[in-house]
């Protein structure tokens, strides 16, 4: 059996435990040392000023929009292609979203979509590096330079991929990330932050995301109730380290899946656009992806689709008058992720290569298959 994703702690399970242990003993659980230590951790390895953290992924967005004013009235173009968070997060701002069609080659954000898009109305952009490969930043913020729109990037898949050298998250004035355990850098739990430069944008969301407090029991504005709490932030301190080993690996895993796959006709690999990518997901295409994944399935091999329904098409959406994007339409229906994740073993590599061209899964020795479980 080769899993999609298997969450088990490895070569970071004594530092977690410890992690865990620390915050237990000392007893403080919200906005205490942990925290402040991982935000000034994060900020340093993303490249950002200031790093906030937050109760998601998600509230990241939703408060980096409302830090720059956005709100009702406003309109934000955004990926027709991601996980629906992305757009809902908008909307949990008071804005609403629109949604541009994708580039069906990079399957991020088609900077020619979103310069078609702009409307009086419209005040952000918020681009989604998806599957952990960065969006045309630079034609992006050309576009959002002409018209005087804000950017905050959505790099909830995307921790430490770069864009022609230039880190993700540096790109507009904030940018948001996920900590939720299938990330590239995971919690055991939900967890999320926000980046940015702007002191004034990171003391905003400092206060927003704690009630709306200037300092105990006086709210100066309406907030939330959005902390990374302690224990979430200490796992995440002691995994950061491990992070960019991580990345090689997934990177590596990746360069084994484009060769192997390099000649099969019945799906689509898609191009990897930028050596930054750090594959928090492969994708692959097909025309006859429900066969593919039935033969993947038969030889004990996961796969999930990321994602089925391109964000326009799904019923809480349908009060935003959103777009039809042809090109994100297609992609839903072809696309599907196959297994990649630093513990994967080479050998599963070859397995899932030999049952998608139709063969007998390889042998693999007693110690690789025990590494699969």
């Amino acid at each position: 059996m080769i899993r999609f994703l298997n969450l088990a702690l490895t070569d970071d399970a004594p530092v977690v435990q410890a992690a865990i242990a620390r915050v237990v003993e000392r007893g403080w659980f919200v906005l205490g040392p942990e925290l402040q230590a991982f935000e000034l951790e994060f900020a340093s390895a993303t490249g950002g000023a200031h790093a906030i953290g937050v109760g998601t992924g998600t509230d990241a967005i939703a408060l980096g929009l409302r830090a720059l004013g956005i709100g009702p009235g406003d309109e934000v173009i955004t990926s027709p292609l991601s996980a629906a968070y992305s757009a809902l997060a908008i909307m949990m701002a008071g804005a609403r979203p629109v949604f541009a069609d994708i580039d069906p080659e990079r399957m991020t954000l088609d900077p020619r979509a979103v310069a078609a898009s702009v409307t009086p109305a419209t005040a952000a952009i918020v681009p989604v590096h998806i599957y952990g490969q960065a969006a045309d930043m630079p034609a992006i913020a050309a576009v959002a330079g002409r018209h005087g729109l804000a950017i905050v990037e959505d790099c909830c898949q995307a921790h430490l991929a770069t864009c022609g050298g230039r880190p993700v998250g540096s790109f507009g004035t904030a940018a948001a990330y996920s900590f939720y355990p299938t990330k590239n850098l995971g919690a055991l739990g939900d967890g999320g932050a926000l980046t940015t430069n702007d002191a004034a944008v990171a003391a905003r969301v400092r206060r927003i995301r704690n009630g709306g407090q200037t300092d105990r029991y006086h709210h100066q504005e309406f907030g939330v109730n959005s902390r990374l709490d302690e224990v979430q932030a200490a796992i995440l301190r002691a995994r950061l380290p491990f992070l960019a080993g991580w990345t090689e690996r997934r990177r590596a895993l990746a360069a084994q899946y484009r060769r192997a796959l390099a000649e099969l006709d019945t799906i689509v690999v898609p191009k990897e656009a930028d050596s930054g990518h750090v594959y928090h997901l492969f994708p692959v295409r097909s025309a006859v992806r429900d066969a593919i994944q039935a033969r993947l399935k038969t030889n004990g091999i996961e796969t999930l689709i990321h994602y089925p329904i391109p964000i326009p098409n799904q019923p809480a959406l349908a009060t935003e008058r959103p777009a039809d994007c042809p090109v994100a339409n297609r992609v839903c229906d072809e696309i599907f992720s196959l297994p990649l994740y630093p513990a994967l073993p080479d050998a599963a590599i070859r397995q899932v290569a030999e049952a998608l061209a139709g063969g007998a899964p390889a042998a693999v020795s007693r110690h690789e298959r025990d590494a699969q479980r």
